[in-house]
């Protein structure tokens, strides 16, 4: 379990990351809890975001759940980047919906680590399964 100053670390990171992530700020990605290998965020999806079915692009889901694999894996203190990535839609998604992506940790090696992220609509429904892994670079965030 994490300490509080490695929680707080984390939020510090984060913050940085997101204050300089301009896309995440786009799709009005909202914070709700940060630790190392862990991170909950939520989001309204708009109507600019919406394919020609009128649905949500999937685009838009899988963005929300890259955000929560780098914000989850960067909390660790480690530089992260996206190595590989999977995503499924089990159910659709409509403007509107607000969603949130919990991002956990599955394995953490000293240079590769897994992630899953569920994304869940306002009526606790799974609207996306994404599992993500990061390579984690030597490099140390200096925030």
């Amino acid at each position: 379990m994490s300490t509080e100053a490695e929680n707080e670390r984390a939020r510090q990171i984060v913050q940085h990351m997101v204050d300089h992530d301009g896309f995440s700020r786009w799709l009005g990605i909202s914070i709700d809890e940060i630790a190392p290998g862990r991170a909950t965020l939520r989001m309204t999806v708009r109507a600019e975001m919406l394919n020609g079915f009128g649905t949500a692009h999937g685009g838009i889901q899988y963005s929300f759940a890259d955000s929560a694999l780098a914000f989850a894996s960067n909390g660790r203190g480690k530089k992260a980047v996206a190595l590989q990535n999977v995503i499924s839609y089990p159910a659709p998604v409509h403007a509107g919906d607000e969603l949130t992506a919990v991002a956990e940790e599955v394995s953490l090696g000293n240079t590769v680590a897994t992630y899953d992220v569920k994304i869940t609509n306002h009526n606790n429904r799974v609207v996306a399964l994404f599992r993500g892994s990061v390579f984690r670079l030597q490099e140390e965030w200096s925030v």
